[in-house]
């Protein structure tokens, strides 16, 4: 059986100990939950190890995110749109921490 491909990778560790990670794989066979052959996990948290925004699209879940304690549907359009709409909540995130 054919595995995912690494895709992108990286990781950034803000000064005050916050973690921005982003990890995305490219599937070899688009499915049901991954229609768009990607799998894909963008992670912010805390330096205590609280997950404050999460994008992912675990299998039997499809592309979903946790924000704000709470897990949402995701529409799913591009990697670019993906990527943006995970730093923008990223951004509001920190900014409301200030």
């Amino acid at each position: 059986m054919a595995k995912a491909k690494l895709h992108h990778h990286s990781k950034l560790t803000y000064p005050d100990g916050a973690i921005r990670e982003m990890i995305l794989w490219q599937v070899p066979t688009p499915t049901a939950d991954r229609p768009h052959g990607l799998k894909y996990r963008l992670y912010y948290g805390l330096a205590n190890g609280t997950c404050v925004v999460r994008y992912d699209n675990e299998s039997g879940k499809g592309d979903h995110r946790h924000y704000s304690g709470e897990e949402q549907p995701y529409e799913f359009s591009s990697v670019e749109t993906l990527v943006q709409d995970f730093l923008a909540d990223v951004a509001k995130m920190r900014k409301e921490a200030e």
